[in-house]
């Protein structure tokens, strides 16, 4: 009897154990783009394919707590640097408040930095059952969501942590998002690892750096502009407002 107790109280301990959530913690992303898709067709895309890397590598940092996250840049891969330079990069910050639904962007636009603020895109998901895989170590579950009214977005969530975030604006699963493909952005992200220390909480707050406007204010502003540009001007569109 005495040995039955034990065995119970271990396996209790040990499922107790298996069934911790994470809420709280830092992860990287690597997000890799084909300039070469990117650019798409035509006589303006042929004159510049040979003229710059096809792929391009870069890190991001969101660091997650109190169910809100900072998304923002960390370093880029040399090699996949563009012959005019990736700038302003540090001027793009992410910051979302997944409990009120809201957040606070700060964006470098047309040689401009604003803060941009407005209640956070609506995206229809649909889980797809039986469909996994390994990310960072986690075991995640694959869903497939729409932005920007018909731009297909595949995703793989965890719900070992508890925040349902992940990058960018990009958010409304179950879980964490740690892989994303958006194929007709010719872009993917994917989670390298998860940091639990070393990072302080207390900077996860908004960006207040720029001139403050509604971001669907300015993505018409936007749009007006770029609509003669093509498929690197749509693309340019939904960069800035994803």
């Amino acid at each position: 009897m005495r040995y039955m107790i034990i065995c119970l109280l271990l396996t209790f301990s040990l499922g107790s154990q298996a069934q911790q959530f994470i809420h709280e913690g830092q992860i990287e992303y690597e997000m890799r783009v084909n300039n070469h898709k990117t650019f798409g067709d035509g006589i303006f895309s042929e004159m510049f394919k040979d003229k710059i890397p096809q792929f391009s590598t870069y890190y991001y940092t969101l660091s997650f707590s109190d169910n809100k996250g900072l998304y923002k840049f960390k370093s880029q891969d040399e090699k996949g640097k563009l012959p005019w330079g990736d700038q302003n990069l540090d001027d793009n910050i992410w910051f979302s408040d997944y409990n009120s639904g809201n957040f606070i962007d700060q964006k470098f636009v047309f040689d401009d930095v604003y803060l941009l603020s407005d209640s956070m895109m609506k995206i229809d998901w649909k889980l797809v059952p039986n469909e996994t895989r390994e990310i960072a170590g986690f075991n995640c579950r694959k869903a497939v969501g729409k932005i920007f009214d018909s731009v297909y977005v595949f995703a793989f969530y965890t719900d070992e942590i508890t925040v349902s975030g992940g990058p960018m604006g990009i958010h409304g699963l179950p879980g964490m998002i740690l892989g994303i493909t958006v194929p007709r952005m010719y872009t993917s992200w994917i989670a390298t690892k998860l940091q639990l220390n070393g990072f302080d909480p207390k900077e996860i707050k908004a960006p207040t750096k720029g001139k403050k406007k509604k971001a669907t204010e300015l993505r018409l502003n936007v749009e007006k502009v770029a609509k003669d540009w093509g498929s690197w001007g749509q693309q340019s569109v939904w960069n800035i407002f994803l």
